[in-house]
């Protein structure tokens, strides 16, 4: 029940297990694996895709016959496991012509280069297969306001996206773009901290209907806040174009623990939102294993990755069949249907006769709620004793 299997589409980036234990404190500690060892690695534990920023596959020095011998090689080894690859992103962050941005750098220099550098990351991930492309604008922010005016930033970011929309239409590329959001690190401050602020921001793009969203757990929670929730919003807007699974302690620096490892209930509502309401895009282990692990430690945190996926997929399944648990749920939204001709779109009618109504605010405010209780049976069925 729980064994990974392709139609799950769980996918992992070469930068996840491929890392090799570096820390801002600490020298690497794994052996670092090429493209080709990793897509092997990534077959055996049996997860569907994976996905690669440029420099993750090709050098950012590489020649152009080494970058053809590069991606050759991988595409055979994508052949021999039958991995694909879903999704790609650009590292407009690493390299140290990025230290103030690229999108949104004050050298215009620098902004023509992450534009150059984006197109050309958006070919190979086409040649690949990919129809998802991230833009996660890890260097998009300031240590200062006093160095770069925030209204030029957003209006640079807004002009990259929408020249890059026209580069995707003039390929026939058919990339959906998502936007990934976070409140800081590695800068002080990041532009477009939450998802909610994206979603603003795509509404004010030349093509909002190409730009969605790929909100992360450990983003989310490094700002204190709902990551459901924030899924929640961009699924109603039409714009969950991808998702980045991992975990984290609130509030705390980013830590990309495995999936579920620190907010189990937190993990299991995200989970539920998924599967009721039908999200079949990538589930993407944007994750990392302990600096602690070896080689066959970090088969295990893929696998435990998945596998905790899987489990809490089948704990909503069991919270939507427990009858105990629907029938508090069906109190909690109980509905008479007394306010059916105040509900739907304005009316004057509606509006006069709602002003009119009578409510009995008393009785209404003494209605206890089993919230309770029903968090309680959520407990439990988690814990295994129901």
């Amino acid at each position: 029940m729980y064994t990974p299997k392709p139609e799950h589409k769980f996918t992992f980036g070469l930068w996840t297990v491929g890392n090799v234990g570096r820390d801002p404190f600490g020298a690497p500690v794994r052996e670092g694996l090429s493209p080709v060892q990793l897509v092997h690695l990534l077959a055996e534990v049996g997860a569907y895709g994976v996905n690669f920023h440029d420099n993750d596959l090709v050098p950012i020095d590489a020649t152009p016959a080494e970058r053809d011998k590069i991606v050759a090689e991988f595409k055979k080894a994508l052949d021999d496991t039958g991995i694909v690859v879903p999704m790609a992103t650009t590292n407009l962050f690493y390299d140290p012509v990025f230290r103030d941005g690229a999108f949104t750098s004050n050298d215009p220099k620098v902004r023509a280069y992450a534009l150059q550098k984006t197109m050309r990351a958006m070919d190979l991930g086409a040649e690949l297969g990919a129809k998802v492309y991230v833009f996660w604008g890890g260097r998009e922010g300031v240590e200062s306001d006093a160095t770069k005016n925030p209204v030029d930033a957003i209006k640079r970011m807004r002009e990259a996206l929408n020249f890059l929309c026209e580069y995707n239409l003039a390929q026939g590329y058919g990339y959906k773009f998502a936007l990934e959001a976070k409140p800081n690190e590695p800068r002080s401050d990041i532009y477009f901290p939450t998802t909610g602020a994206m979603l603003g921001f795509i509404a004010t793009l030349d093509h909002p209907e190409m730009v969605g969203v790929n909100p992360e757990v450990a983003h989310e929670h490094m700002a204190g806040l709902n990551f459901m929730h924030a899924v929640a919003q961009a699924w109603e807007a039409g714009k969950l174009f991808h998702i980045d699974l991992n975990d984290q302690k609130f509030n705390r620096y980013d830590q990309d623990f495995r999936f579920g490892a620190e907010n189990i209930k937190a993990a299991f509502f995200l989970v539920k939102f998924l599967e009721d309401v039908g999200y079949d895009g990538s589930r993407h282990f944007d994750a990392h294993a302990y600096r602690t692990s070896d080689i066959e430690d970090v088969k295990a945190f893929a696998l435990g990755c998945m596998r905790t996926y899987l489990i809490l997929k089948e704990k909503a399944r069991q919270f939507n069949e427990d009858e105990e648990i629907q029938a508090l749920l069906a109190e909690i939204n109980a509905d008479d249907g007394s306010m059916d001709a105040f509900t739907g779109p304005y009316t004057a009618d509606k509006a006069a006769a709602l002003k009119a109504y009578t409510f009995d605010r008393t009785a209404m405010g003494k209605r206890g709620l089993p919230y309770e209780k029903l968090d309680q049976l959520v407990v439990e069925l988690l814990l295994g004793v129901r």
